[in-house]
């Protein structure tokens, strides 16, 4: 082959090269620029946008806010510092809807939880237009495949009306967390997920740990909680009853498993106390997770002033009868008896199957997100 055949060889390829270059470029622009048009609209009028940015990595969303509606305990209901979405290159070069990460930076969400124990978060996000509502209810709408749903330093603040005479307030900071394998907005198959985050307490800050994966189409799931040196006096009044003598200070250990499957949910689960101060008793009687005072205290001691109470929560969760507050502490009762080889009057051991209101609120959010998302990257028709 002569020098000057060669050359134009290479010419040629380099000229069908540079072609098919310039073509995926105007088709990943292209793509990139219905994602951004559909993220402007799908956020709802109560959010703000403060910057947009397209370029070769996806989609760059600045200042994403959503203001809290009219009695909404905090000011905004979400917040994101930068929302980066990538969508998957050759998926839209073949009509296909996938996004392959989407990378959520400080983002804020408060949550409120009634006193009816129904979990709110982001409630016009969730009650969402026409457009949203009909992504969830035709069948005919494709969906959209999210390989990876990253979250960067979070911060989640829970307001609890169901605990106490005056509403709680639960804050986690430095959250981190990776969920993988999203369909939305139909959400079958399982979606995995990793969570860490720090808890924030009065005295002390402790961690928290969150791992499994889980299936909101089925309900089945698989999922362990950890944590670790929580400031127990901050959650008193999840773990013991209303009468019971307040903690001064203690550190909380919780390692739970939790499986559902077909309904039937089954979560061992294990409670350690330690350096627990009480305050002094009311008058002649007082009593700890329904044990006296003094017993338990003196249980305390001969421990080392660390006392590991075992539990386990199951039950169907189809039941409408549900209190998860009640459920625990009366379980965590149940246990301090047995600990104490001692019996509680009045307490069933058989008290506390899981129901169905936990669940339905848990499904209501997802699938609000699961419809948002399906009209940000849906077909669009």
């Amino acid at each position: 082959m002569t020098a000057e055949r060669a050359l134009k060889r290479s010419m040629i390829v380099l000229v069908v090269c540079m072609a098919l270059v310039a073509g995926g470029a105007t088709g990943y622009r292209a793509a990139v620029a219905a994602l951004k048009g559909r993220a402007v609209s799908a956020l709802g009028p109560d959010s703000e946008i403060g910057d947009i940015r397209i370029g070769w990595g996806g989609v760059c969303i600045e200042g994403v806010k959503i203001r809290g509606t009219e009695g909404w305990p905090a000011g905004d209901a979400l917040r994101a510092e930068q929302v980066i979405l990538v969508p998957g290159f050759l998926s839209f070069l073949f009509g296909q809807n996938r996004i392959r990460s989407i990378t959520i930076v400080r983002p804020y969400l408060s949550v409120h939880r009634t006193k009816a124990g129904k979990i709110l978060a982001v409630p016009g996000l969730l009650a969402g237009g026409k457009g949203r509502e009909a992504a969830l209810e035709s069948g005919k709408q494709a969906s959209v495949r999210i390989g990876q749903i990253t979250l960067k330093d979070g911060v989640v603040e829970l307001f609890d009306d169901t605990v106490g005479r005056s509403r709680r307030k639960i804050r986690l900071e430095q959250i981190q967390a990776s969920v993988e394998d999203i369909d939305a907005p139909l959400l079958a198959g399982r979606s995995r997920f990793d969570i860490t985050g720090v808890v924030k307490g009065n005295r002390c800050d402790g961690q928290a740990e969150l791992r499994g994966w889980a299936e909101i189409a089925s309900r089945d799931s698989s999922v362990s909680l950890h944590l670790i040196s929580v400031d127990m006096a901050e959650f008193q009044d999840y773990l013991t009853g209303a009468g019971d003598i307040r903690i001064r200070k203690g550190l909380l250990d919780l390692d739970l498993q939790s499986d559902v499957r077909d309904n039937r949910l089954k979560a061992p689960g294990t409670v350690v106390m330690s350096d627990l101060e009480l305050a002094p008793a009311r008058g002649f009687w007082g009593t700890f997770m329904g044990m006296p005072r003094n017993a338990v205290l003196t249980v305390l001691k001969d421990k080392g002033n660390k006392l590991s109470l075992h539990f386990v929560l199951e039950g169907d969760i189809s039941n409408p009868r549900f209190s998860f507050n009640e459920t625990l502490s009366t379980k965590l009762a149940v246990s301090m008896a047995d600990t104490l080889k001692v019996g509680i009057g009045g307490v069933a051991k058989s008290a506390g199957d899981l129901g169905q209101k936990g669940v339905e609120t848990a499904e209501g959010i997802v699938k609000g997100v699961g419809g948002t998302v399906q009209s940000l990257f849906g077909s669009g028709e």
